[in-house]
Formats: C-alpha cells, sequence, structure tokens
C-alpha cells in the first residue's frame, strides 16, 4: 500500500529529530567549526543526501537548532509569569532542570548551543544574537521579579533579587558545561544544593 501523507510526515518529522540529536551532539562535543555534514549524517544514520533534502547548509540547522532554545527560554518566562507560588514555581523549574541533566543531555546541549551562537556572533551581531539578547534579558527580568514577589511573601532570602537570578542561571550554566566536560564521572547536585542560596527553611512549597 502506499504512505499517505500523515505517514511520510511521521517519517520526516523522525528524519529530523535524528538530524537534530546528532547535529547538537557534534556541536556541543566538537564544536560548530569542527562539525561537517558528513559527520552530522553518520552521526544521525542517514546518506548525506537525505540530510541536504532537509537542510541546505551547516548553518542552517545551527540556526534552526538555537531557534528551538529560543522558544525555550520564552516558555520559561511564561512559565515564571504564571499565578502559582513563587517558592513551588521555581522548586517545580529546578526539579525539571535536575531531572534533564541525570536523564539526558537535551537541556545541557541546548544551554550550550545557545553559549556557542553568542560568542560565534559577537562580532558581527545577527537577528538571531539580538533576539537571544533580548529573550535572555527578559528572562532574567521574570526570574528576579519572581525572586522579589517570593522575598515579599517571605519565601525566599533577602538580598538583590537581579543578583540572585544571575547567580542562579550561572550556576546552571556552569553545570551544563562541567556535564560535558567529566562525562560520566559528572555529579549532579540535588535540587535542595541548588535552591539553598535562595529558599527560606521552614517554608513549605504548596
Amino acid at each position: 500500500m502506499p504512505r499517505t501523507k500523515e505517514q511520510f510526515e511521521e517519517m520526516r518529522n523522525a528524519t529530523r529529530a535524528k538530524i537534530h540529536a546528532a547535529a547538537m551532539q557534534l556541536f556541543v562535543h566538537q564544536g560548530f567549526g569542527s562539525t561537517n555534514v558528513q559527520d552530522i549524517a553518520d552521526t544521525a544514520g542517514i546518506s548525506i543526501g537525505l540530510l541536504y533534502r532537509h537542510y541546505r547548509t551547516k548553518d542552517q540547522l545551527f540556526h534552526e537548532l538555537v531557534d528551538f532554545a529560543i522558544e525555550g527560554l520564552k516558555r520559561n518566562i511564561a512559565y515564571f509569569e504564571s499565578d502559582l507560588s513563587p517558592k513551588t514555581l521555581m522548586a517545580r523549574f529546578v526539579d525539571e532542570i535536575y531531572t534533564d541533566f541525570m536523564n539526558g543531555e537535551e537541556l545541557v546541549n541546548l544551554l550550550i548551543l545557545i553559549n556557542q551562537s553568542m560568542f560565534a556572533g559577537a562580532g558581527t551581531p545577527s537577528k538571531q544574537h539580538e533576539e537571544i539578547l533580548q529573550v535572555n534579558a527578559r528572562l532574567l527580568d521574570a526570574t528576579a521579579q519572581l525572586i522579589r514577589k517570593g522575598q515579599h511573601l517571605g519565601e525566599f532570602r533577602s538580598g538583590d533579587a537581579r543578583e540572585m537570578a544571575v547567580f542562579f542561571y550561572a550556576s546552571v550554566q556552569g553545570l551544563a558545561e562541567m556535564k560535558v566536560l567529566l562525562k560520566n564521572s559528572f555529579a549532579m547536585p540535588s535540587p535542595s544544593v541548588l535552591t539553598a542560596f535562595l529558599f527560606r527553611e521552614g517554608v513549605d512549597v504548596s
């Protein structure tokens, strides 16, 4: 029986997912400049011709992956702007980070990929580079505002909310880089360690 339109779309999405996973792994571990399209095709287990059907250039693939990471940052902003308790929001967010770091490398790779994109575009900022800067600034502002709200409610420790937000994201980014560097010897800190600087003792998460 000939394949349906839905089956072709499913196959196309499965192939793109393989390409994304392979490219992200290689870009992170080898660097963008040291990775070529043949490396990506081989790692994805597909022919280079099939890869070119989906992406004309390595740059196009890289930028699509960065766009995917940017959308993730935007979802985080919307999450922090919800009406739940600040401590509940932050606890769930940290639990999600912890689970992702423990069970795989997707979040780690996305964080490093954004960094690579920023450094690559430092000399000649592109539209995507500018969008990353804007979204990062919005995420930092949303997190600082969440911390201020938590401090007002007595859930979070006192301190400069923006400094605390910067410290939090610097810690997560540093852990991502250490996971790639240390590989199997990497030990992910527990959620309680990641939030020790922020949560007041004796306040329940609800």
